[in-house]
C-alpha cells in the first residue's frame, strides 16, 4: 500500500464518491437504526452492558449538570493540579454519552433526550475544549487542538448523525458550528500543530477525531479530500512510532487509546469510501493489532511497562473490529470486556463502539477448562520485550522482561526491568503510571518511584542509577525461546553513568524455565565488572506483598500461590523497605523494595544468582 500520506487528495477525493456511505450509515454499516436498535435490544453480547448504561444513565439523571468554574481551570497553571478540574470535566463527559445512548434505545423516554440536550448545551458552552494542561495556560493566546478537543468534536459529530431528528434542529446547528470553529478550520487554516508530526497517541488521537468529525459533518468533497490527505499523513507519523512488531513501547493503554482512535478512523473511512481507502491493508497495521494478544499475562493483568495500568478490560468492539480485518487476530474472552464505568475519561467513540461492533456469535465464552490466554511465548524485537506465558495444572505463569533505552514514549528508567506474575497476581511488579501532574513530565519526573529506575527491578551500581535518554541503553546479547525454556540475556552496562558507577559491563540473564515438573521457575544472573578499583552493587526487586523469611537464604512473597526467593545468604543481606507513593487516579499506594546487599569483597567480576519458584 505504501505510506498513508502517499494517499494524494485527488485519488481520496475519488474514492469518496457523490453516492457514499453518510451519516449514521458509518458507524452502523449495512444495517439500518431500527434494524441496529433491535439487534441490541435483543443481543446478550450487548445486554449486560446496556444494563450498566442505564443505570448509569439513571444516576446522573439525579445529579445537576456540573460546572466548570474558571476558579478549577486555573489549578494547573498555579499549582500543577489536574485532576480536580478534569474529574468534572470527564463526567461531563460521562453524562453526554449515557444519556445519548439511552436516548437512542429508547426514542420515546424524553427524559434521555431532555438531558442530553443540555449537556450538549453545556458542551458547546465550554470556553475550550481543551484541559488546562493542554491548553496552553492563562496566558495562551490561541486555542489549541487537544486530545480531548479533538474526542468531543468527533463524538459530537457522531452522535449528532446517529440521533438525528431526536436532536433539535438548532442544537445539531450548534454542533456542527462549534466543531467547524473549534476543529475544521483550525486544522485547515492555522495548522500545522506539533502533534502531526509525533511519533506517539496524540497523532492518532486528534488526527483521526478530526478526520471522523469530518467524515460526518464536511459536505465540500474538495476540502474534505485536503483535509484527511492532513488526517492520513499524521496517522502516517503515528505508525512511525512503532516498529515492525507492532510493540506500543507506551504500554497497553496507550495502544488501547492511540492505536484505538486509528482504528475507529480508519473503519469510517473504509466505509464512507465503499472499501476503497482501507488502512487495514498495511501489514504493520495488522501486527500493531496483534499487540493485545502478547501483552496479557493473566486475566486481566498486562505486560505493564512504561505509563500503563496494571490491569485493563478490554474494549470488545475494537477487538470485534480487529477480528473482522485479520485471522490471526484473537478474541478474547467476553470476561474479560471493560465494564461502562471503566474508562475514566468517558470517551464516546470506544463507549458506542463496545455496543455496535460486538456480535453476540463472535463473544462465546470460553468452556471452564479452557485457559483465558493461551501458554505461548512473543519476543518484539524492535522494543526489545520478551513476553512468556507458562502453564502447568490449572495455575498461568507469566515473565516478562525488557530491554530498550530510556527515552521511549512515556519513558520510564527500566533497561533490563521484569515482572512475575501468576493467575491474575503480581508478585514482582511494575508500578506502572503515576499521578499526572505538571511535575510527573517535568523536570522531577525520574525523582519519582514509578518513573526512576530506583522503583524498578534492577541494580543500583555504587550508589548510581539508570539516566534518562536514548544512549542509556541495553544490548540484546542472546535470545533463545523453546518448549521448555527461555532465556534472555542483556548487555546493561550502558544503561548507567559509567564513569560515576565504575562499571565496566553488566550481563543480565534470565532464564524462565517453564516445564519439566512442578510449577515454572526463573533463574537470574547478574554479572558484573568494574574498573581495576572495584565495585559495589545491589540487587533490587520491586514487590506489592511484604516477603517473609522461610529459612536459610530463602524468602516467599505468598499470594494465592507462593514465589520463593533463593540466594546465597554468604553472599548477600536482604533489606526490605515499605514505601507509598500516589497512583493514577491520585489514590496512595505502598510497595516494598527487597534489596539484597554485598556482605563480603567480591572478585571482580562476580555474579549475583537468584532463583524464583512458584509453588502452591
Amino acid at each position: 500500500m505504501g505510506t498513508l500520506n502517499a494517499r494524494d487528495r485527488g485519488r481520496i477525493a475519488a474514492c469518496l464518491l457523490q453516492d457514499r456511505p453518510r451519516g449514521a450509515e458509518l458507524l452502523a454499516g449495512g444495517e439500518s437504526l431500527p434494524q441496529l436498535r433491535a439487534r441490541l435490544n435483543n443481543d446478550s453480547a450487548a445486554r449486560e452492558l446496556l444494563q450498566e448504561i442505564e443505570r448509569e444513565a439513571e444516576r446522573l439523571l439525579e445529579e445537576r449538570e456540573p460546572e466548570l468554574p474558571f476558579s478549577l481551570f486555573r489549578q494547573f497553571d498555579e499549582a500543577g493540579e489536574r485532576l480536580a478540574y478534569e474529574r468534572v470535566y470527564f463526567t461531563r463527559r460521562r453524562r453526554l454519552n449515557s444519556f445519548a445512548i439511552m436516548a437512542f434505545m429508547h426514542p420515546h423516554e424524553k427524559k434521555y433526550v431532555a438531558a442530553l440536550c443540555d449537556t450538549i448545551w453545556s458542551i458547546c458552552g465550554e470556553v475550550t475544549w481543551c484541559l488546562p494542561a493542554h491548553a496552553g495556560g492563562l496566558g495562551g493566546k490561541q486555542e489549541p487542538i487537544d486530545l480531548f478537543a479533538a474526542e468531543t468534536g468527533f463524538a459530537l459529530s457522531e452522535l449528532a448523525a446517529l440521533l438525528g431528528e431526536l436532536l433539535p434542529d438548532m442544537l445539531r446547528r450548534r454542533i456542527a458550528q462549534e466543531v467547524e470553529r473549534r476543529l475544521l478550520a483550525p486544522f485547515l487554516e492555522d495548522g500545522p500543530y506539533g502533534w502531526e508530526t509525533s511519533e506517539h497517541n496524540w497523532a492518532a488521537v486528534c488526527a483521526g477525531s478530526i478526520g471522523a468529525a469530518a467524515l460526518y459533518g464536511m459536505e465540500d468533497e474538495e476540502r474534505l479530500a485536503l483535509l484527511l490527505e492532513r488526517a492520513l499523513g499524521a496517522l502516517d507519523c503515528f505508525l512511525a512510532g512503532y516498529g515492525g512488531d507492532g510493540a506500543c513501547a507506551e504500554g497497553y493503554l496507550y495502544w488501547q487509546y492511540g492505536f484505538g482512535y486509528f482504528v475507529y478512523f480508519a473503519a469510517l473511512l473504509k466505509e464512507a469510501s465503499s472499501s476503497a481507502l482501507d488502512l487495514f491493508a498495511d501489514e504493520k497495521v495488522k501486527q500493531i493489532a496483534l499487540f493485545q494478544q502478547k501483552i496479557f499475562t493473566s486475566g486481566r493483568l498486562v505486560v505493564n511497562f512504561s505509563d500503563s495500568l496494571a490491569a485493563s478490560g478490554i474494549f470488545m468492539g475494537l477487538s470485534s473490529c480487529l477480528r473482522e480485518q485479520y485471522a490471526e487476530f484473537t478474541m478474547p474472552d467476553m470476561s474479560l470486556r471493560a465494564a461502562y464505568a471503566d474508562d475514566h475519561c468517558s470517551r464516546w467513540a470506544p463507549a458506542i463502539r463496545n455496543l455496535v461492533w460486538v456480535k453476540e456469535q463472535a463473544t462465546a465464552a470460553k468452556d471452564g477448562n479452557e485457559p483465558l490466554w493461551p501458554a505461548a511465548a512473543y519476543y518484539m524485537p524492535d522494543a526489545q520485550w520478551l513476553h512468556s506465558r507458562a502453564i502447568a495444572g490449572e495455575g498461568i505463569y507469566s515473565f516478562a522482561a525488557k530491554g530498550g533505552h530510556n527515552d521511549e514514549p512515556h519513558n520510564h528508567n527500566d533497561a533490563g526491568h521484569f515482572i512475575l506474575h501468576a493467575d491474575g497476581e503480581a508478585y514482582l511488579a511494575d508500578l506502572g503510571s503515576g499521578k499526572y501532574t505538571a511535575h510527573y513530565f517535568g523536570e522531577e519526573r525520574y525523582t519519582l518511584w514509578c518513573t526512576g529506575s530506583q522503583g524498578h527491578s534492577v541494580p543500583v551500581i555504587g550508589g548510581e542509577l539508570q539516566r534518562q535518554g536514548r544512549q542509556y541503553r541495553a544490548e540484546v546479547l542472546e535470545l533463545e525461546l523453546s518448549e521448555d525454556r527461555d532465556t534472555f540475556a542483556l548487555g546493561l552496562g550502558a544503561a548507567y553513568p559509567q564513569k560515576e558507577a565504575g562499571l565496566a559491563s553488566l550481563v543480565r540473564r534470565f532464564q524462565w524455565h517453564k516445564k519439566g515438573g512442578g510449577q515454572p521457575w526463573l533463574e537470574l544472573t547478574d554479572t558484573f565488572a568494574f574498573g581495576t578499583e572495584g565495585g559495589a552493587a545491589v540487587e533490587r526487586f520491586i514487590t506489592l506483598v511484604e516477603p517473609k523469611a522461610a529459612g536459610d537464604g530463602e524468602l516467599i512473597i505468598a499470594g494465592m500461590r507462593k514465589l520463593r526467593i533463593c540466594f546465597d545468604e554468604e553472599q548477600w543481606a536482604p533489606e526490605l523497605r515499605r514505601w507509598t507513593d500516589i497512583g493514577h487516579f491520585g489514590e496512595e499506594r505502598s510497595f516494598y523494595t527487597l534489596d539484597f546487599i554485598s556482605i563480603k569483597e567480591q572478585t571482580n567480576p562476580f555474579k549475583g544468582r537468584f532463583l524464583f519458584r512458584f509453588e502452591e
